[in-house]
């Protein structure tokens, strides 16, 4: 027996959904193409060279067969408009609960990266019956992430993030290809993603072993520091603890409790303070300057690692805004993860890197 299946198995919560929406729209073309392909071969056989039928050509019209040829595809192209609407916004639309990984592309392999520190490359261990969002960038050209069994794909794009998500259904090792060609080695960009039922992927989490498979490169390394961890440690050695952190605020706009907020511009402007802000305010700091804040925070564009701004984001978005205390005064708080070694988790709030527009010299 031949195993050449025509369609990659469906993995994921959304394949279904994804791949019902195209039979549709190949159903629905087939239809139409043998209708009009039956008309064509019928009129050439009616009204070939030398056959006795009517030529007149008298002017008709017919209301109804108009209504009907307005109507139908009318109605064929709003279903496929509103399904494939709703197909679209489900796919690009993470849940709440999502687990992060972030992955890096590079010419030519994938770099993979949990919460809890673990890092892959080619391979990509998740858990089954979990929304896993991918928050990824490029260090070279444009590359795609493509799942063929989740059916989702997203261009990663150097200098800026890009973000899909998926709930695998069913545990089981699945191709990862790169869908845009990057250079010579295209073909060979290629990688798994592994599913392993829950025991065995916090088994793997923590020994970088499991029973999903093996592991590539430096992956599941199971350091015990996770990438807010090792953002801290960045952060302190850029110098940023000395404005961003200070008790007084009026060197530097604060981090804490930072990401997904609205942030007020120098210009006048407002915007939310989102992974692809925190990254320009790191890299070109004088990009969007915060209102009450001077643009001489040092630029970092060049002088840091795409991986190291990926910690950098992580630890910035662990951490919580200041609580109240009992006495009325406030204090830090953190996510946990942030200055231990404990796993982050994936659906700790987001928040960007060091706020470009600092009063001090130092990030």
């Amino acid at each position: 027996m031949w195993d050449f299946p025509l369609f990659p198995e469906q993995a994921s919560t959304v394949a279904g959904r994804v791949d019902s929406l195209y039979f549709f729209l190949v159903t629905i073309t087939i239809v139409f193409s043998l209708l009009i392909a039956f008309a064509i071969a019928f009129f050439a056989i009616k009204y070939r060279r030398g056959n006795n039928v009517d030529r007149s050509n008298p002017l008709s019209e017919s209301k109804t067969m108009e209504a009907v040829w307005i109507g139908v595809p009318l109605v064929i192209v709003m279903i496929i408009f509103f399904w494939g609407t709703n197909v679209y916004f489900t796919i690009v639309r993470a849940p709440k609960q999502a687990e992060d990984v972030y992955a890096t592309g590079k010419q030519w392999m994938w770099k993979f990266q949990h919460i809890g520190g673990q890092r892959e490359i080619n391979e990509l261990h998740v858990p089954v019956g979990k929304p896993i969002r991918v928050i990824m960038t490029s260090e070279d050209v444009i590359h795609s992430l493509y799942f063929p069994s989740f059916r989702v794909k997203q261009d990663v794009l150097p200098g800026r993030y890009t973000q899909l998500w998926f709930e695998p259904n069913k545990p089981g090792t699945y191709h990862i290809f790169c869908a845009e060609y990057c250079g010579l080695q295209h073909s060979g960009m290629i990688g798994r993603v592994v599913v392993m039922d829950p025991v065995s992927y916090q088994r793997w989490l923590s020994t970088g072993k499991g029973g999903g498979g093996s592991t590539t490169g430096d992956a599941g390394t199971g350091s015990g520091e996770s990438m807010a961890s090792a953002g801290e440690k960045i952060f302190q050695q850029q110098g940023c603890a000395s404005c961003h952190m200070a008790d007084d605020a009026t060197r530097a706009p604060q981090l804490k409790g930072l990401f997904g907020t609205q942030v007020a511009l120098k210009n006048g402007e407002t915007i939310t303070a989102d992974e692809q802000y925190i990254r320009e305010s790191i890299l070109r700091s004088g990009a969007k300057i915060v209102e009450g804040y001077e643009p001489v925070m040092p630029v970092y564009q060049g002088r840091i690692s795409e991986e190291d701004l990926m910690q950098l984001l992580v630890y910035v978005k662990s951490l919580a805004a200041p609580a109240k205390n009992q006495s009325g005064g406030t204090q830090s708080a953190t996510v946990p993860g942030t200055a231990t070694g404990e796993q982050a988790r994936g659906t700790a709030q987001h928040a960007d890197v060091p706020a470009a527009n600092a009063k001090s010299g130092s990030k």
